[in-house]
């Protein structure tokens, strides 16, 4: 642990905090922090204001936050509770990081770069679809928190989009036709958008489909949001071309330009995004580069179907 560590610092004075838009043109969202230590324990102000940035912007960025990975979970436990890194198919015995981390790499647990064909991988190449975090749990994600530890000299940007914005975009009988569809989500269905199927029957099991609404609301703000995923395959009452035919309309409206904040990412870069009102996906990069995330996940703690519009 570095002597500054989130469990070593409660007595410090904080710093001054401010949020402001990264774009300009886009007031709402995306936002960047300063003054605020991510390794150091929060005061009960500073995790106040990083809930109320959310709330407002969507995404915020934390540059140069220099967290090692229990500062990084300690942080993240602060603002809500944790789901564990059960997304993946990487089996126990090839883990590198603790169950509270996501692994958002392209290397093994003795880093080195993992074969281009390696299945681990081909499944991580998911992650290039416009996605929300965790859409194929029956409890979804709330916020992402993703650390760079190691970046690539060129690509691998992230990139997000609004999904109020994108609601709010919508002409009134799509909002009406939109309003209380609901989805099934599933891992196995993004997968098959880039020929992915090497699953074995256990994570065909694991990854059953699960219903998520189309629309929810956001329930401090009451905003309306499309709820959106590569993982969301299937609209209940609908026949499937029918449905994925609309919904990949329904994302290609979402991800136009002026709905959407790329991130360049920078060594110890911290980025949060709230899966309520927000998509994403990763770009393309080197694969001979080494690209090292780390993702700590808040659970949303309800179903997607419990936020309905009122």
């Amino acid at each position: 642990m570095r002597e500054n560590s989130a469990l070593e610092a409660p007595g410090r004075c904080p710093m001054p905090h401010t949020i402001k838009p990264i774009d300009s043109d886009k007031p709402d969202f995306g936002g960047e922090v300063s003054g605020i230590d991510l390794t150091h324990h929060l005061t009960e102000d500073e995790i106040t204001a990083i809930h109320a940035g959310m709330d407002r912007f969507g995404v915020l960025v934390f540059r140069n936050q220099r967290l090692e990975d229990e500062q990084q979970i300690e942080f993240s436990r602060q603002l809500g509770p944790l789901e564990q890194a059960t997304g993946d198919i990487m089996a126990e015995k090839d883990r590198r990081l603790s169950m509270d981390l996501n692994d958002i790499s392209n290397v093994d647990k003795h880093g080195e770069l993992l074969p281009r064909d390696d299945r681990r991988r081909l499944f991580g190449l998911g992650n290039r679809l416009w996605h929300s975090d965790s859409s194929f749990k029956e409890v979804p994600a709330m916020y992402s928190l993703l650390s760079a530890r190691r970046i690539p000299p060129t690509g691998g940007n992230t990139e997000y989009a609004d999904m109020r914005a994108a609601y709010d975009a919508l002409d009134e009988a799509t909002k009406r036709e939109v309003r209380d569809l609901i989805c099934a989500h599933s891992q196995v269905f993004s997968r098959a958008i880039l020929g992915f199927d090497d699953f074995t029957e256990a994570e065909r099991v694991k990854w059953a489909p699960v219903r998520q609404r189309l629309v929810r609301q956001h329930p401090n703000t009451g905003r309306l949001s499309l709820y959106l995923s590569s993982h969301a395959g299937m609209i209940e009452g609908w026949l499937v071309p029918e449905a994925r035919a609309f919904l990949r309309d329904l994302t290609e409206h979402a991800t136009q330009r002026q709905f959407v904040y790329a991130h360049v990412w920078q060594p110890w870069d911290l980025v949060v995004w709230d899966n309520r009102v927000t998509m994403h996906r990763a770009r393309r990069y080197d694969p001979g580069e080494v690209r090292d995330m780390r993702r700590t996940t808040l659970t949303n703690e309800v179903s997607s179907l419990s936020q309905a519009p009122a």
